[in-house]
């Protein structure tokens, strides 16, 4: 087996693992944020200033009864959960954590597979997504199930192609749908944030409508539905419909990091007469940070802002943000036909 293989094997496993444990630790922060929010504690029993909470939560979903209700489509039933928890994971897969490393001998990139429409590879997982929910709620044969499985489709299919087109304005900006491409046309301070400010916009929040996250998450509101989509799951079914929406909320802001933040990149990097793999793992801290903020930010507004009413949504999504993304993609497009006349 090659050096370079093993190399790609243990990033794979790195990154599996890292998700994974982000994931795990974003349920104990967001307990943590409501908490001073509302003025309470949060979690503190469970080890050190409740940081062990995760692993007893981990422990309680494996030791809880998992049943499977006697009229439900029991394979569909199993496999909604796991078609959640695959797609979320997947898409992990494109994203440049970090530029250039060379140990070993060999020369590398801290990205597990680097595709020239890696855009169209996080749309494509993202649309199938749905999937889990939508077979999930049907296969439960409850009816509070099926609405929530219904309001997610549409929600998502909605919200979708805004941010397609979103991703569009990037894309021409940039000229390229790989992602390790779109970071690197950032380097220097220029990120995307600046030139495509309303792309920015209307891609952070198509990224809550896609993630299920308040106040969007009509499709497990307690208030109408009791718990939506997972209403009959128990045990670690359940738990994976929980863990992937934190994993989609993970990846969301690494995305929104590399599409418009410059990902790994930041100011004056070249000018700190660094080695080069120096420079990259400052880079994979720097980018981190990037995403931790982005999900406080994701926890920030749920506890800030009430839930839309659906119709709400609907109209949100279908009268105002597709309008402005068409508007956004015009004008970019107009600007790069202005700028190459000249």
């Amino acid at each position: 087996m090659s050096t370079l293989l093993i190399i790609k094997i243990v990033i794979i496993l790195v990154v599996f693992g890292i998700t994974l444990l982000i994931a795990m630790y974003s349920t104990y922060l967001e307990r943590k944020v409501a908490a001073v929010m509302q003025d309470r504690i949060g979690p503190d029993r469970a080890g050190p200033w409740g940081l062990l909470q995760p692993l007893a939560d981990a422990g309680k979903m494996f030791f809880k009864e998992d049943f499977i209700p006697k009229q439900s489509e029991k394979w569909l039933f199993i496999f909604g959960p796991g078609i959640a928890m695959f797609t979320a994971c997947m898409t992990g897969a494109i994203i440049p954590w970090g530029g250039t490393v060379t140990m070993f001998g060999e020369t590398f990139n801290l990205q597990i597979a680097d595709i020239d429409i890696g855009i169209l590879y996080i749309m494509g997982f993202v649309s199938i997504g749905v999937y889990g929910i939508m077979i999930g709620g049907w296969a439960s044969n409850n009816k509070y199930s099926l609405y929530g499985a219904v309001r997610a489709s549409s929600q998502m299919i909605s919200y979708e192609l805004a941010m397609g087109l979103a991703i569009l304005a990037v894309v021409m900006t940039t000229g390229s749908l790989s992602l390790k491409d779109i970071v690197e046309a950032q380097k220097g301070g220029q990120w995307n944030v600046f030139y495509q400010p309303l792309a920015f916009l209307l891609f952070i929040v198509c990224a809550f409508a896609e993630c299920n996250r308040a106040p969007f998450d009509m499709a497990e509101c307690e208030t109408e539905l009791i718990g939506g989509y997972h209403t009959e799951y128990s045990s670690m079914k359940l738990g994976f419909f929980l863990f992937a929406e934190y994993i989609n909320m993970f990846i969301s802001s690494a995305v929104i990091s590399v599409l418009f933040f410059g990902g790994y990149n930041f100011p004056f990097m070249y000018d700190l007469g660094l080695s080069a793999n120096a420079i990259t793992f400052i880079g994979v801290g720097v980018f981190f940070a990037k995403i931790i903020f982005f999900i406080f930010f994701f926890m920030w507004v749920r506890w800030t802002l009430p839930r839309f009413r659906y119709d709400q949504l609907m109209h949100l999504g279908w009268k105002s943000l597709i309008p402005l993304a068409i508007l956004n993609l015009m004008i970019t497009g107009g600007w790069q036909i202005f700028k190459d006349s000249f």
